[in-house]
């Protein structure tokens, strides 16, 4: 998987390089830079990489400056290019062995309890897999039995707790991106949804789910012989397993998903009006792939856009500006320099939606065309968010994305940033 959240052979390769030119003669070596870096859809095409700005290249790459000072040009070639080239590669060798492994264990949850559903695995992109950083995944584990979605019925009181005791005092009502799950919402469900472990009252209980699920990934993992591999991890409010690959380890969150396509929730008040991006018609489209809600929290099903979020980033660049390097580039200086490691505060998610709220700010193409002048703008955005601890959801902007993020792990991110503004340590066209 070339690209974290997209397969990068998606975009016409040709078409790009046409986009990107840059004036004056290349050297062979630019040349092929330039070949190869629009291939992988890491860089922009237009970082010219001239020998007496290595640092600044380096910089961007996150290579060892001291280490390049020393280097003659071909091994400074090399070095680059295998930066680069190794990133995409880890990337992919990673993604193909945590499918294998997530669709075994899925395979084995399904054959022992049919209300959930294998993950398949994908010679492309896998929609049910999110790569959030390079060892942090987020994957959707499909829920079945739950067809032809009514939407809320009826408000009522809840007064019960996961146990199913009586409370004296009701239930809070979902905020933001949450919202109850009845089996009433639905037209057909099958009779496994209304038993105890899950159902409350009707309710379809998120926390009931989750120890549903623990306890079926526990014996999957024994069941399928990979207790030397995965790993359950403990003290976590949803089901997070850590898992051995031989790029490293990765931690990924295995969250059970209701899928719910063609409908568009009531929370989600999407387009704005008198916003000029997307297009009324690209509207259309993506609402048409409708929403998802998962397994989160005790109480609330969260609300999830995935779909209409990935087909909204396939189309940014159709009328040929550079949205979508600015964005690879903003998560190459994120991963490298401003938030690295291996549960970061900002995620690849986070960035998207900031180019969301951006694009719809700046929906011209004249907005998109100078790379520099617009790779700035949205670390401008990135350096307001973790400032102000806030990021609205693209989708529903009464949530708030960095609201449960750590304040001071986000105060270290805003200082970075706000040095990079200072002197940006990119080479601009």
């Amino acid at each position: 998987m070339a690209d974290e959240f997209f397969h990068a052979g998606k975009e016409n390769c040709s078409e790009q390089a046409r986009r990107s030119q840059v004036s004056g003669p290349r050297s062979q070596f630019q040349r092929s830079f330039i070949q190869r870096v629009t291939l992988l859809g890491k860089l922009p095409t237009r970082f010219v990489l001239h020998r007496e700005r290595k640092q600044k290249v380096a910089a961007i790459l996150g290579v060892d400056q001291e280490a390049m000072k020393s280097l003659p040009e071909g091994d400074l070639d090399h070095c680059l290019l295998s930066k680069v080239d190794l990133r995409r590669q880890q990337i992919s060798q990673t993604m193909e062995e945590v499918q294998k492994i997530i669709h075994l264990l899925t395979t084995e949850i399904s054959r022992q309890d049919s209300r959930f559903e294998a993950v398949p695995v994908s010679d492309t992109h896998n929609e049910s897999i999110k790569v959030l950083a390079p060892s942090l995944f987020h994957i959707t584990v499909p829920l079945k039995g739950l067809a032809g979605y009514k939407g809320i019925q009826r408000q009522r009181w809840r007064y019960y707790n996961v146990q199913g005791a009586k409370l004296t005092c009701p239930l809070r009502d979902p905020e933001g991106l949450q919202q109850w799950l009845e089996t009433e919402m639905f037209m057909k469900t099958l009779w496994q949804w209304h038993k105890a472990d899950v159902n409350i009252e009707g309710d379809i209980v998120p926390a009931k789910v989750l120890q549903v699920f623990r306890t079926l990934v526990e014996n999957a993992v024994r069941t399928c012989h990979l207790s030397g591999k995965v790993t359950v991890l403990e003290k976590r409010t949803t089901v997070w397993v850590a898992v051995e690959t031989s790029t490293g380890q990765v931690e990924l969150e295995l969250a059970p998903t209701v899928e719910i396509p063609t409908t568009w929730p009531e929370k989600a008040q999407w387009p704005r009006c008198l916003k000029r991006w997307p297009s009324p018609e690209r509207v259309e489209c993506i609402k048409s792939f409708g929403f998802s809600l998962v397994a989160q929290s005790a109480y609330h099903w969260q609300l999830s856009f995935s779909q209409a979020e990935q087909v909204l980033f396939e189309q940014l660049d159709e009328d040929g500006g550079c949205r979508r390097q600015c964005f690879q580039v903003l998560r190459q200086l994120k991963e490298d320099v401003w938030c690295p490691g291996r549960r970061p505060v900002i995620t690849t998610h986070h960035l998207q939606t900031m180019l969301f709220w951006t694009c719809e700010k700046y929906p011209h193409l004249k907005d998109w065309q100078v790379f520099h002048q617009a790779l700035l703008r949205l670390a401008r955005k990135l350096h307001r968010c973790v400032s102000q601890h806030f990021l609205k959801h693209y989708f529903v902007p009464k949530s708030n994305l960095l609201q449960s993020a750590n304040p001071s792990e986000l105060d270290a991110v805003a200082q970075k940033v706000a040095f990079f503004l200072k002197n940006p340590q990119v080479e601009l066209p």
